[in-house]
């Protein structure tokens, strides 16, 4: 009778101990998966791009995006962390899961549709070249075939360049560009007329001049991968008409430009 209680004792025990195991991978599921669901942007962003995403002199990240995307996060209750990246590293960060969104001045084009969804446009601007004050032999958009221009090159600005004929020189980002400029390495630059404004607030001396063209304006969105949830990119929107309707957007517009350029 020992024996039989005994190996029933014994019996109660082990199923005890399954059952512990169980509510701790149980447990454990459970965890992940609100870890997993968290509500946080991660973003990709350059952090070489003033006045949209740069670093200022305490080498905080900050700029006109960084604003948005804190803001619009910020409406939805969600938390935002941002990974810095070079602009031709961008989506192939975005679309190997590293981060979630992009906030960089991302032009809408009908390429990029094809791969990527996109939220409501939060930026409108239009693309102007820039070259050197004293520059004779660049008039218009077309005067560049041959010339050598310092571009990003999977950008829109870079593929209008090629597309006009000129010669590219790769660069990181817009300051890179205008340095490359400024020291005679390259007889311009296609960019868009906000980051040269910019330009010219904080160097005022500078020698240099934008020429304005007839591409089209652009329209820069937060960008996602065709994989993000329809509910994401339709709360994201509701948060960005929410804050131009509220006056915010025009708010962090005018701190950075001293217009309002979220709207057409």
């Amino acid at each position: 009778m020992k024996k039989i209680l005994f190996g029933l004792l014994a019996l109660v025990i082990v199923v005890a101990v399954a059952a512990c195991g169980n509510n701790s991978s149980n447990k454990k599921s459970s965890e992940t998966k609100t870890v997993g669901k968290e509500k946080t942007f991660v973003v990709g962003t350059e952090g070489t791009y003033a006045p949209f995403s740069y670093h200022d002199k305490n080498d905080k990240l900050t700029g006109y995006d960084v604003d948005v995307m804190k803001a619009v996060a910020k409406e939805m209750g969600y938390k935002v962390k941002f990974k810095e990246t070079q602009w031709d590293s961008m989506f192939a960060g975005l679309d190997s899961g590293r981060f979630n969104v992009i906030a960089n001045q991302v032009g809408i084009n009908d390429e990029r549709k094809e791969k990527y969804q996109f939220s409501e446009p939060y930026t409108y601007s239009e693309a102007v070249l820039v070259v050197n004050k004293n520059n004779k032999n660049i008039k218009s958009f077309d005067d560049v075939k041959g010339k050598k221009l310092a571009q990003t090159f999977t950008s829109n600005y870079g593929k209008l360049a090629k597309s006009k004929g000129a010669e590219l020189t790769k660069v990181d980002g817009f300051n890179q560009a205008m340095d490359l400029l400024q020291s005679n390495r390259v007889e311009g630059t296609f960019n868009d007329n906000i980051s040269y404004l910019d330009y010219k607030k904080q160097k005022p001396n500078a020698k240099v001049k934008a020429i304005e063209g007839n591409a089209e304006k652009s329209q820069s969105a937060l960008t996602f991968t065709k994989k993000e949830d329809k509910q994401t990119i339709e709360k994201v929107n509701k948060a960005i008409k929410k804050l131009k309707d509220n006056g915010e957007l025009a708010k962090i517009s005018k701190k950075w430009f001293g217009a309002d350029v979220s709207k057409p």
